[in-house]
């Protein structure tokens, strides 16, 4: 049922919480919420554009006197949004849209028994939440991407030391023993437990590095280094490996595990900037960094691939896509996840990706892999198992704010695989008309 009337059900009450200890220099604009007769304007057009927007949705939004929102069928399973402080979240939704939204949930304006199930309603009607004559105004009220953000060569290192250079102990409390950060490859996503993990990640490397023919000799340049299992792998099978980060956090770890597993003398791990690598490489694979590329770097991107490529050699990516439309009209978009996460990156959509090398490059695409949902279940691992260590993360420095931002951060990208809004694909490029054995038999 779609009410706005009080009910008196104890489920449907909701009191309000106590607000959280939030450090004002750690955590500015989310400590309190914006103030003034503008933001509150603001809030008031926000709560009538989300009282439209929730109507006839699959969702329970429950306020502090009983009222209801959403949720049209009463025999259909909902879940919970629980607005505890109700003028704080409009207010920020007001003044700061979707990083509003966000900053709400990390100051505790709103709950959810479910997260990532509230998250996947409003993911499946993304296009919907605001009217369409309201969406020709995105460029005026929407926030841009600073300048100061993109992904240049003066800028990039600082915009990934953001979030990869957090701490190794850090990353190691939620991530399996193989260290790897993007989707694992199951045989069954929908059943996979912890156990599963390491050997689906391991599995989407070695599938990889099969498409790119990666073997015994073969020169493999590795952008985007992570942790180094991937680099590991393919040293594995006798390949000469160089592999470059802009982490030096993941630099640190990738060199320990490549020496450990005796290695050292087939991988070099170098702190340095694709843009800058010379040479010539049989395969280069590079798993999911193309993200962090930002969209005005992607020709930069591919035409260095294209210049460092041998004669006969493939390219193997993984990237996150997102639908080719939605990526054009949000491109200059300043999101929660830039600000809190991944500054100075787009998910590019695979038509993007074909276009930008068609127009720039002599690199074509072979082949392609959908692997959406065994995103979604990796993130869903990955959150279990953060929220069950939480405690050590505290012992690392990291407060009941920055939980509540990892939460968000994990369940709302698991929301989008999930809605089916974005995929993960593995995407093999290969020049038309070169042998793909010439380097094997020495033609150039």
């Amino acid at each position: 049922m779609n009410t706005d009337a009080a009910t008196t059900s104890p489920e449907a009450i909701t009191a309000p919480a106590p607000p959280l200890a939030i450090d004002p220099e750690r955590w500015p604009g989310v400590d309190s919420p914006p103030s003034g007769p503008i933001a509150r304007g603001r809030g008031r057009v926000a709560r009538r554009l989300f009282r439209h927007a929730v109507k006839d949705m699959p969702l329970r939004v429950e306020l502090p006197d009983g009222t209801i929102w959403g949720s049209p069928d009463p025999d259909a399973p909902a879940p919970r949004m629980i607005l505890r402080r109700p003028a704080d979240f409009f207010d920020r939704l007001g003044c700061g849209a979707l990083i509003g939204f966000g900053e709400a949930y990390m100051a505790g304006d709103w709950d959810a028994d479910d997260l990532e199930a509230v998250l996947e309603v409003f993911a499946r009607n993304l296009t919907s939440l605001v009217p369409a004559p309201l969406q020709r105004l995105r460029a005026a009220l929407i926030a841009r991407q600073p300048r100061s953000e993109r992904n240049s060569t003066e800028n990039s290192r600082s915009n990934i030391s953001r979030h990869y250079d957090l701490s190794n102990d850090f990353f190691r409390l939620f991530l399996d023993k193989s260290m790897t950060y993007s989707a694992a490859l199951f045989t069954d996503p929908v059943g996979a437990s912890w156990d599963d993990l390491a050997a689906a990640q391991r599995r989407k490397i070695d599938r990889l590095l099969d498409q790119a023919g990666v073997g015994e000799g073969t020169r493999l340049l590795e952008i985007g280094t992570g942790w180094g299992e991937l680099a590991v792998r393919a040293a594995q099978r006798g390949a000469r490996v160089r592999t470059v980060t802009l982490s030096t956090a993941q630099a640190e770890v990738a060199r320990h595990r490549v020496a450990e597993a005796g290695l050292a003398g087939l991988v070099d791990v170098d702190v340095l900037d694709y843009r800058f690598v010379e040479g010539e490489f049989d395969a280069i694979v590079s798993v999911e960094m193309i993200e962090a590329v930002g969209y005005q770097y992607w020709t930069t991107y591919f035409q260095k691939i294209d210049e460092l490529l041998a004669p006969g050699g493939k390219v193997a990516i993984q990237a996150i896509t997102m639908p080719h439309e939605r990526m054009m009209a949000t491109r200059n978009t300043y999101t929660w996840i830039h600000k809190y996460i991944f500054p100075g990156g787009l998910i590019p959509s695979v038509q993007a990706i074909d276009d930008t090398v068609t127009r720039s490059t002599s690199l074509r695409i072979a082949d392609r892999l959908g692997m959406g949902l065994h995103y979604a279940r990796t993130l869903r691992l990955w959150e279990d198992r953060f929220t069950a260590t939480f405690d050590d993360a505290r012992q690392l420095g990291f407060d009941d704010v920055f939980r509540r931002m990892w939460k968000f951060y994990l369940n709302y990208s698991e929301a989008g695989f999930s809605a089916r809004y974005l995929d993960v694909e593995q995407i093999l490029f290969t020049r038309p008309g070169e042998d793909s054995d010439a380097r094997k038999e020495g033609i150039s």
